[in-house]
């Protein structure tokens, strides 16, 4: 079994072990950490019917006493009732403060089982199993947690980091290709903000996955460990997601996340000029669109302006937007909400 294996060292350090196949040494990853724990797996009904029997027979096979929670696929179920539903289940099966649990899944998956994970008991230990490539390259590594609630995404949520990632690449085969894009999205961020060299690989496709998920790994890794509370240089990996978010609130979540992102880097792009800043917004958008995104903006930008007030990245009077310099260098800009209305009218 090969793999790659990337060390974080955050208020908890773990490792992150990426390779093909790998899922079936899930298992004997766990037990030089958690020791022979009980485990409580939640996963979607999406992933339950292609893998739960599988991941469920590799912990059993591995001595473990596990259980399965499956909620509803989808952004919706990124909520408090589901994440109640989940607290209650595992007070039912009496987990204790010793055992863990096991987010198998896409990034709803994963935040739900990060955050029920940091609340349950006042906090027990958990692992993050993505399934898609939006998840491995993104929201399973760093710690960020969260629920979504009426009044935007992401708003109740906690810094928390797991103990363990295994991201076994083979099950992002089975993906559709809409959810797979998704992820696209994210790569492509990640090449934007911090390495060109990155950037220029994607233009070709297929691109070599393994390669590419442990290099967004290593980048992300290196932020957090500069910034695990997001009170400086994580913020340039909100790239396109201030204004993503908005569209994704807009759209009640019709609009993907990774379609949202593209939108969201293309009007970033589209503003850099406007502050001073480098004009690729034609280059990003064509990527873009070789990859098969829509990046027009379906709201006017008031509609827009009106979703961000309510973004986590607002301090006071002034949101932070993330602006590219040039491909693979961009920057933090705090703007007045006024001024970054009159910059959506120019750009939307």
């Amino acid at each position: 079994m090969q793999y790659n294996t990337i060390h974080v060292e955050a208020s908890r350090s773990y490792d992150i072990h990426i390779g093909r196949g790998i899922l079936a040494g899930l298992g004997e990853f766990i037990r030089p950490l958690l020791g022979n724990c009980r485990l409580a797996v939640l996963t979607d009904s999406n992933v339950d019917v292609l893998y739960g029997n599988a991941i469920m027979e590799y912990l059993n096979a591995a001595g473990y006493n596990a259980c399965k929670y499956v909620i509803p696929a989808g952004e919706a179920s990124k909520c408090a009732d589901t994440l109640l539903a989940f607290l209650n289940f595992m007070a039912a099966e009496q987990l204790t403060r010793s055992d863990a649990v096991v987010a198998f899944g896409g990034g709803v998956v994963g935040d739900l089982g990060g955050l029920s994970a940091s609340l349950y008991l006042r906090g027990v230990k958990y692992v993050q199993v993505p399934t898609t490539l939006l998840a491995a390259v993104d929201s399973s590594v760093g710690g960020k947690t969260a629920i979504d609630i009426p009044a935007g995404k992401n708003l109740v949520g906690s810094f928390y980091q797991p103990s363990l990632v295994c991201c076994d690449t083979a099950l992002m085969d089975t993906l559709l290709p809409n959810i797979y894009r998704d992820g696209c999205a994210e790569v492509i961020k990640y090449g934007m903000i911090l390495d060109g060299k990155l950037y220029d690989t994607l233009h070709t496709l297929p691109f070599d996955r393994e390669a590419v998920v442990s290099r967004c790994v290593e980048i992300k890794r290196d932020v957090v460990q500069q910034d695990e509370f997001d009170n400086g240089i994580r913020g340039l990996l909100n790239f396109g997601h201030t204004f993503g978010h908005a569209i994704e609130k807009l759209s009640n979540f019709a609009v993907s996340h990774g379609e949202a992102v593209a939108k969201g880097m293309v009007i970033a792009a589209r503003m850099a000029p406007l502050c001073g800043l480098c004009d690729v917004a034609d280059e990003l958008s064509a990527l873009l669109v070789q990859y098969g995104f829509d990046i027009a903006c379906p709201y006017s930008a008031n509609e827009v302006y009106e979703a961000l007030l309510s973004d986590k990245k607002r301090r006071g009077g002034n949101i932070s937007v993330v602006l590219p310099r040039s491909v693979g260098d961009c920057t933090l800009v705090s703007l007045p909400v006024e001024e970054l209305k009159e910059l959506l009218q120019k750009v939307i």
